[in-house]
């Protein structure tokens, strides 16, 4: 018989197959996070053509301006996920505060933290953007969802990836066994199976950074940057600079092409100290898709997924890539 590919959902219920103990929970809510990608996405391919681009005038919890395609997105994923029978609270980038399943849902033994649009300020200019997610299983007794059900380590995550929505719309997921990489078929609305067992290169060849910051940095991270601009490294030769400015997006190049993405604590803005990334809705999702993949993620001191969010919008800076190159990267942060 001829092969049409495989789905994120038959490829789920073959893993799930395996696990003797899976209740089928998390294949539940991967698909209810596919169905919401889709929406998302037939929204970004027309969004120039209807009056889904621009601000809307509010300020996020971040502090940062709105876009309408933000608002939209960050919607369709809190309605979808409240209604997929298998969480209990929802934690988005856009909004201060836990976000409950109301009484009158079923509620389960999970809860989702996402960026509902990554790279968002690239959206008037048609850059890639995407949807970053986390999955943890809650540990508090009850059917509510505690504060500290979301504020873990990276390393309990059960799943997390992104859907990339450019010239393909991919999804890239790990569940902790491996990375897989899904594209959209839009002849039949399917994701399938495209980039099975994905692995990133050791040492790349690629640096990606905002060096626009230059005068912000300290000493440390100038050196670092140096290290990749120069040929006395591991690669004999300069690395290429690449930036997007979109965090998916630079992630996924590097991912699939080798390198490091660099976003470190800097003096530009006193009320972030840290930087601009946040752990929970950014860097512990796709460290942990990265690891999984054979690289390494660090704040420029210790491992990511070794952190413990303070608090649901707390920020880290973020060295992520091959692991030789965060490594090296890390050592000089560290000297």
């Amino acid at each position: 018989m001829e092969s049409f590919g495989i789905t994120v959902t038959e490829h789920l219920l073959i893993h799930q197959k395996e696990n003797p103990y899976a209740t089928g929970q998390l294949t539940r809510l991967i698909t209810e996070l596919i169905f919401s990608a889709k929406i998302i996405e037939r929204e970004v391919r027309k969004a120039g053509l209807v009056d889904i681009l621009g601000m809307t005038g509010d300020v996020n919890i971040q502090g940062e301006k709105v876009r309408k395609l933000d608002v939209f997105a960050n919607q369709v994923l809190i309605y979808r996920m409240q209604r997929s029978g298998v969480i209990c609270a929802v934690s988005s980038e856009e909004n201060a505060d836990i976000i409950e399943v109301p009484d009158d849902l079923p509620k389960g033994s999970y809860l989702i933290i996402f960026d509902p649009l990554d790279g968002s300020t690239n959206i008037d200019v048609n850059v890639n953007i995407g949807t970053i997610f986390s999955i943890y299983r809650k540990i508090t007794e009850g059917t509510e969802c505690a504060t500290e059900d979301f504020l873990r380590k990276g390393y309990e995550q059960v799943s997390a990836g992104y859907f990339l929505y450019g010239t393909s719309t991919m999804l890239v997921y790990t569940t902790g066994e491996g990375v897989h990489g899904f594209t959209l078929d839009p002849s039949v609305g399917e994701f399938l199976l495209s980039h099975p067992n994905i692995t990133i290169r050791e040492t790349g060849r690629t640096y990606s950074i905002n060096e626009s910051n230059l005068m912000y940095w300290d000493e440390r991270i100038k050196k670092a940057v140096n290290y990749f601009k120069s040929s006395e490294n591991l690669r004999g030769k300069p690395y290429n600079a690449r930036y997007i400015g979109s965090l998916v997006a630079d992630f996924h190049r590097n991912l699939f092409d080798g390198g490091i993405f660099m976003y470190p604590a800097d003096k530009k803005d006193p009320s972030k100290p840290k930087g601009k990334l946040r752990l929970l809705c950014e860097a512990a999702p796709l460290s942990f898709v990265v690891e999984q993949a054979g690289g390494a993620a660090t704040d420029g001191k210790q491992r990511i997924l070794d952190i413990k969010a303070e608090s649901l919008h707390v920020r880290t800076p973020l060295f992520i890539g091959s692991k030789k190159d965060v490594e090296m990267a890390t050592k000089i942060m560290t000297e």
